[in-house]
């Protein structure tokens, strides 16, 4: 592959970097009250146009086919949803023994809340050959449960910011992530058609306007002489955001193999990459609501900002892996009958 290949392809991971360094030499222009005016055009119109692009964007009606099958859906749900927030504040709870920036075991906590992606688990049950109804299913899904779970999630496991009180995190939640999802799935109603026929680059869409907000979130954070994040931390967090990938990609793979699990191959892939994966693109939004006014917000994007590409390299090196795994199992299916 090229190196102009190899931009095209990456070219979201290239953005965050890029993004993070020019609000490194010049924070002011994404801070509160700067040119960019973040308040108003990150707070309500960005986060508002995800979600209206989520909406528009999410073919519910794709999703009948895999309705029916509830335990998948119940194992997938749980898993992301109860297991794995409980299972990081389990793991947060050693943690904080050691010397690790505290924000950055915040964030980890945030990571354990979010929902499971719209994209990435698709589009890698799709590479292996798996049970893609049912990644489509448990992606929008996840999604829609999301926006009502992660916020309490992340409420529960680490409050709130003093600034802005409950009830107005969620009157904000439902105008600028329920209404535009909704408003974006009764347009998708009559553009239908078209929107097939044209099929525009809406991943492309919220990935732009996601760097947006991650800009102005890492420009508060450099123009806040205050806040210091050692390298040792950084590099710790890389390691165990990797080893809670394996590890938890290994375990939902030997409890959705059992014989009494009733999961076909095929199955198992998509629980594989949809309980395992969590979402950048409802995340950061909603971390935004939620923790307005925090001095530390980018320093708990963090770890998130790490498990997004991190996930995708994982599971990109796995697919050949698992793809012969899946096709053995099937030979041996053939070969029972």
């Amino acid at each position: 592959m090229g190196l102009f290949a190899r931009i095209r392809k990456e070219w979201f991971i290239i953005g965050i970097v890029t993004v993070i360094m020019l609000a490194k030499l010049q924070p002011s222009v994404g801070v509160k009250g700067g040119p960019l005016r973040p308040e108003i055009t990150i707070t309500f119109v960005a986060v508002s146009a995800i979600f209206f692009n989520s909406g528009l964007s999410l073919k519910t009606e794709e999703l009948t086919s895999a309705v029916l099958h509830v335990r998948l859906h119940l194992f997938v749900q749980s898993f992301t949803l109860v297991f794995f927030p409980l299972a990081m504040w389990l793991l947060i709870k050693v943690l904080t023994l050691t010397s690790i920036n505290p924000w950055l075991l915040s964030g980890l906590q945030t990571v354990g809340c979010m929902p499971p992606p719209v994209s990435s688990a698709v589009i890698l049950t799709k590479a292996v050959g798996g049970n893609e109804a049912a990644a489509i299913f448990n992606s929008a899904f996840g999604s829609f449960l999301g926006i009502i779970v992660t916020p309490l999630l992340l409420l529960f496991f680490l409050g709130s910011s003093s600034a802005v009180p409950f009830t107005s995190i969620f009157s904000q939640l439902f105008m600028t992530v329920v209404v535009p999802l909704i408003l974006g799935q009764v347009v998708r109603r009559f553009l239908k058609d078209w929107l097939e026929r044209r099929k525009p680059p809406f991943g492309a869409i919220s990935s732009v306007v996601l760097l947006m907000i991650i800009y102005t979130t890492f420009c508060d954070t450099f123009s806040n002489p205050s806040i210091d994040l050692d390298h040792l931390s950084l590099l710790l967090i890389t390691f165990i955001i990797f080893s809670i990938q394996l590890s938890f990609m290994l375990l939902t793979f030997t409890l959705s193999t059992q014989k009494q699990s009733g999961f076909t191959p095929a199955d198992t892939v998509a629980i594989m990459f949809c309980a395992t994966h969590k979402s950048l693109t409802l995340g950061i939004p909603m971390l935004k609501i939620v923790f307005e006014g925090y001095d530390h917000l980018s320093l708990i994007s963090v770890p998130l900002l790490i498990y997004h590409p991190a996930q995708i390299l994982l599971g990109s090196v796995l697919v050949p892996t698992v793809q012969t795994w899946m096709n053995r199992r099937h030979k041996s299916g053939l070969l029972l009958k």
